[in-house]
């Protein structure tokens, strides 16, 4: 018999309902072939933008009840799931608008050329086509904007492809609403309800992976937990692309003028960032670099002195690992707690709480390997290093040790903007993240065209993004037709281009 899915009050770990039971490989298949089948409905790209636009409608009418629910079940605070309900809705409708434009199509017309060097050309015509059903993991962190609703599914259903979600265990009571509210929402496009399905429990996210009709996979999660599905997806007798977000440190660089001119600044603002969300964001500064001496003696008073929140994690498991995880690293030889972290005093409402801490260690361990590299690994919470560096020698050594990131971070003095050392600390800085801060802090990813959220492995397992309008590229591939006839072209491809999308023609770009 199934294993019953519960909700969780991560407040008091106590549980609070049942929401579901797991879903059997039986379950999982159905819901993967009836999504399959649902596929021809989603060519009409008006439909896409009507579904994406109802949903957030939906969404929002529904807002007291969703907010309500994913606060029961994460703890993050009504304020905060407030706002991520309209990022969320917003997504959708910028995904909508994606949809309708045609633009993410990238139509391209070569006309047939006789005379063309050095061979002639043939009549060429290529755009991008949906790759099928897309398996999405919903985000422990993001019970909203990386789940059921979220950013993967509203760009997969943006570029014709519907999506299977795995319900987060976390969250499992607001996967079920939001689902509802999504099937609903197609229905009103006049689409099929299962170009929407959820599925739960441990084991069907293997399934849901292996299943030969899912065509790819968006996952956000932990490096263990995304790996080992990325390397399902990669040993499939017919391999998918695996679009993971699986973990970063987020380094953040502080110069000494920067230090001299800032520090209270700077401090207060780190404080800020990284317990933002309690540490569970997934640009979190896990690691920060700060010189030696008074001046980042400075920062780190500030950063101390700063009123930092106590409360709970997403779950149980989490804490337990989070207080064993700076255990460990306060541990390590040369390592000192400037803010302890630990158990909070509970009170009635949130005895599982935690307290942030802070903690420092030269930078010269960091950069020798060995037992102090678990420093160098995301460590899941209100925590963060400071690796006081002495050189920029120091520095850089530390900066060659890290992996890939999502974000890397420069905090510089006013003078400094012009400084050929700076350009080249920004230059690095650009090797190792897939987003560069200067001046700034990297937690709040901005919805907007521009954004590249993803970076160098295991920040992602691809080049692209999950954030932005760009993330619809993810379930596309491109298709040339060669010397067709025009009767026989996709309308998108014709020469009268009757859908009025944007092309480029021999060439020349040409608006819708």
């Amino acid at each position: 018999m199934a294993n019953a899915v519960l909700s969780v009050d991560p407040r008091t770990g106590e549980p609070r309902e049942r929401v579901a039971t797991e879903s059997t490989p039986q379950d999982v298949d159905r819901a993967v072939r009836a999504a399959a089948a649902a596929t021809e409905a989603l060519a009409d790209r008006a439909a896409r933008a009507a579904l994406l636009r109802t949903a957030a409608a939906l969404l929002e009418d529904a807002a007291e009840e969703i907010v309500a629910t994913a606060d029961a079940e994460s703890a993050l605070g009504r304020p905060r799931l407030t706002g991520e309900l309209a990022r969320t809705c917003y997504q959708l409708r910028a995904f909508a608008d994606v949809a309708e434009s045609g633009a993410h199509l990238d139509v391209i017309i070569d006309h047939a050329d006789p005379d063309a060097k050095p061979a002639p050309r043939p009549d060429l015509r290529r755009y991008k086509v949906p790759l099928g059903v897309v398996a999405v993991f919903a985000a422990s962190n993001f019970p909203l904007a990386f789940s059921v609703p979220g950013g993967d599914t509203a760009s997969a259903l943006a570029a014709g492809c519907p999506v299977v979600v795995k319900a987060h265990p976390d969250h499992p009571a607001t996967s079920v609403l939001c689902a509802r509210l999504l099937r609903a929402a197609a229905v009103k496009a006049g689409l099929p309800e299962d170009v929407v399905g959820l599925v739960h429990g441990f084991d069907a996210g293997p399934e849901l992976v292996r299943h030969p009709l899912t065509a790819a996979v968006g996952f956000t999660g932990s490096v263990r937990g995304g790996r080992a599905l990325y390397d399902i997806a990669c040993s499939r007798p017919r391999p998918i692309p695996f679009h993971g977000e699986l973990g970063s440190l987020n380094p953040v660089v502080v110069t000494e003028r920067a230090a001299e001119t800032r520090a209270a600044e700077i401090g207060a603002g780190l404080a800020a960032a990284y317990t933002l969300g309690f540490g569970q964001f997934c640009v979190k500064p896990g690691l920060v670099l700060l010189p030696e001496g008074p001046a980042g003696d400075a920062v780190v008073e500030a950063a101390v002195s700063a009123a930092v929140p106590s409360g709970p994690l997403l779950d149980p498991r989490m804490r337990e690992a989070f207080l064993a995880g700076v255990r460990e690293r306060a541990a390590l030889p040369g390592v000192r707690e400037v803010l302890a972290a630990g158990e909070a005093d509970g009170d009635g409402e949130a005895p599982l709480a935690v307290r942030p801490g802070m903690l420092t260690v030269g930078a010269a361990l960091l950069a020798g390997g060995g037992e102090h590299e678990e420093l160098l690994e995301e460590c899941f919470g209100p925590v963060t290093v400071l690796a006081r560096y002495g050189s920029a020698e120091e520095r850089d050594a530390v900066l060659d040790a890290l992996p890939g990131n999502l974000t890397a971070t420069a905090h510089l003095a006013a003078d400094e903007g012009e400084d050929g050392d700076a350009a080249h600390l920004v230059a690095r800085l650009s090797g190792l993240a897939g987003r560069v801060v200067v001046d700034g802090w990297p937690t709040g990813v901005t919805v907007a065209p521009a954004m590249q959220h993803g970076g160098p492995y295991p920040a992602s397992t691809s080049a692209s993004t999950s954030v932005g309008s760009t993330a619809i590229e993810r379930w596309l591939r491109p298709v040339c037709f060669q010397n067709t006839p025009d009767a026989l072209l996709p309308p998108e491809l014709r020469e009268a281009n009757p859908l009025g999308v944007p092309r480029t023609v021999d060439g020349v770009h040409v608006p819708a």
